[in-house]
């Protein structure tokens, strides 16, 4: 059995203060759980928020600057979202997993840039597309030359600033890579905020439960010290003081999940 895999950091790289002070607690969890596959992600860009007086970040050079550091002090994976092909190398030189966000996982060109690269390649489930088609986009990653593909699911856009999660979608996925749950941003109320988004943190860990229950391989959530002062999809993240009780928790979950499927396939 693969270690369950958790991704988890604030939103976006909004200072390097920030950004150690999670990265110092999610090595911690590293070490206290072993059997987990712990990757620290924080975005250098966030190039589709609402407004355009959002903060999007402080570009890629001091990102992943940032990136780098928490790689060689806490010895941590690390991931952050590419929006354009050009930077799928540069990122490719600090990031152990390429993202790909949710809006663009069917750019041809940006997933072929992204599979060059040899790096592992996690991209975001549309929230427009059904999680079928996303077959096609595995095979696109696998004509690029990726070997190590991820799914994440982040929600179903219906329009009307809400997303709803049909849990069906991770066994189907399940079928064509690695399936990872995005449990913050299943959450999202995008543009719910009107010139910003918002979100129901509130739902973020019974919606994580049981997309571990239903089975994945991994969970993403983003966690900040003070969500309600991120500068990035505050309402949607983890607060840090709680992460460590709700890593516990899925991990717990996940014992009995991975018991049940086992008993049934020996049966």
């Amino acid at each position: 059995m693969d270690r369950f895999l958790i991704i988890a950091g604030p939103c976006a790289i909004e200072s390097e203060e920030v950004v150690l002070r999670v990265a110092e607690k999610v090595r911690d969890l590293r070490e206290r759980f072993p059997e987990v596959e712990f990757v620290f992600k924080s975005s250098f860009d966030k190039a589709n928020r609402s407004s355009i007086r959002s903060f999007r970040g402080h570009g890629m050079e001091f990102g992943l600057k940032v990136l780098r550091r928490v790689k060689e002090e806490f010895g941590l994976k690390v991931t952050t979202d590419i929006h354009e092909s050009w930077q799928a190398d540069p990122v490719s030189d600090v990031a152990d997993i390429i993202q790909i966000p949710a809006f663009l996982c069917r750019q041809t060109d940006l997933l072929l840039a992204a599979a060059k690269t040899g790096r592992a390649v996690n991209v975001k489930k549309g929230q427009f597309m059904a999680p079928w088609d996303m077959k096609n986009v595995v095979e696109k990653l696998k004509v690029g030359g990726a070997k190590d593909i991820y799914l994440t699911e982040r929600g179903t856009t219906f329009g009307y600033n809400n997303l709803v999660v049909d849990f069906r979608s991770l066994p189907v996925m399940s079928g064509f890579a690695k399936v990872i749950f995005d449990g913050t941003h299943s959450v999202q109320l995008p543009g719910g905020m009107g010139t910003r988004s918002g979100g129901q943190r509130e739902f973020a860990f019974p919606l994580m439960r049981a997309a571990v229950a239903v089975g994945c391989d991994g969970v993403f959530m983003e966690t900040h010290p003070n969500p309600e002062e991120a500068l990035s999809d505050g309402p949607n993240q983890i607060p840090l003081a709680d992460l460590e009780f709700v890593v516990e928790a899925l991990l717990e979950i996940r014992e009995v999940a991975v018991r049940y499927r086992e008993s049934i396939l020996n049966s």
